[in-house]
């Protein structure tokens, strides 16, 4: 899990819904018919969190990036896991404090947003409102009525995506030669055990349960099993997972991914073994009055991946890590000289 909070991995969304698209640093959004130069607006009003070069940085600001590492807590009200919660705010404030630090560094070299990608961003970002009243509902929340300051803010938001497409992006790309020699060197990376990519909805009842709350948890199981019959799609299905489920996975659309079929519990493994993909099981029974409703994805069969079938998932695996690796770089350079204050 920590992986994914590291500063390489920018993940941008916003806490409202509707600002989801604006007030992260690297969503395409933001304004202006006439050239902008980079500004420093005073940032809306939140308690400080950190200062980076002095620039302050808000509870709002690392809210934000909590959510775009868990973006199901705002999708479907299901709250950050408590287990998951010191990890998360840990890599959102490295996030936010990273993506300061860029920004300085794009005012630093005097880099501007040409304006007609400012004009774009800005066109977009107004669509993602149904109405006047709910775009101004959101400028008095977030930005005190101000228009400057969401216009400074999109700007902010393009000019680190600049700078990171040229000190990242660019200089991160791997040709098919590159994976064809990863692909050589690390055959075993590549055999794949007999496995189902399944998801789930789990009704688990307390472990001391009584005989009422047993015949409570059967019924409900039979309802999630009379809505799941009427799902259509993966996501129908993940959806309904994320309203009812009562296992692990439901904050993932219950999906499970890829699962060595030693790993299934036999029960499991007895339905999916003679189910087509896209089909969904009965009732299953897992034991301790729990039931489980599965979903089948995909049926993987043992072998190994040919090159032609990983080549481009291995270009996109070793660019990630080379734009890990240059991200750190960057942080570190970043961090060297300045002066970054958690309060």
């Amino acid at each position: 899990m920590k992986s994914r909070f590291s500063i390489a991995i920018l993940m941008l969304a916003a806490a409202i819904p509707a600002a989801a698209q604006l007030v992260s640093s690297h969503a395409p959004t933001a304004v202006a018919a006439k050239p902008f130069v980079p500004t420093t607006q005073a940032p809306p009003a939140g308690k400080p969190v950190a200062r980076v070069n002095g620039a302050v940085l808000t509870d709002r600001d690392l809210l934000r990036e909590e959510y775009a590492i868990f973006p199901y807590a705002r999708q479907h009200n299901g709250g950050i896991p408590r287990a998951m919660e010191a990890d998360i705010r840990t890599g959102a404030m490295k996030m936010i404090e990273f993506e300061e630090l860029v920004y300085q560094e794009a005012l630093r070299r005097k880099m501007v947003v040409p304006p007609a990608r400012m004009q774009k961003a800005q066109t977009s970002f107004r669509k993602q409102f149904n109405s006047q009243e709910q775009y101004d509902e959101m400028l008095k929340a977030e930005f005190n009525g101000s228009k400057a300051q969401l216009t400074a803010k999109i700007q902010r938001s393009l000019l680190i995506e600049q700078m990171l497409k040229q000190e990242v992006e660019e200089k991160s790309v791997i040709s098919l030669a590159q994976a064809r020699s990863f692909y050589d060197q690390n055959p075993n990376r590549f055999l794949i055990p007999e496995s189902f990519s399944v998801q789930t909805i789990s009704i688990i009842p307390p472990a001391s349960a009584t005989a009422q709350q047993l015949k409570e948890a059967h019924k409900k199981a039979e309802d999630a099993l009379r809505q799941a019959k009427e799902t259509k799609s993966y996501d129908d299905f993940g959806v309904l997972a994320e309203k009812v489920s009562e296992d692990d996975f439901r904050v993932m659309m219950g999906d499970h991914k890829a699962v060595d079929k030693t790993k299934l519990p036999p029960q499991v493994l007895q339905a999916v073994a003679t189910m087509k993909p896209g089909e969904m099981s009965g009732l299953i029974d897992i034991g301790n009055s729990a039931y489980t409703i599965v979903r089948l994805n995909e049926h993987i069969p043992a072998g190994k991946r040919t090159f032609d079938q990983v080549k481009d998932s291995v270009r996109e695996y070793l660019k990630k890590q080379k734009a890990e690796e240059l991200r750190s770089s960057l942080d570190k350079r970043l961090r060297k000289n300045a002066k970054v204050e958690e309060l």
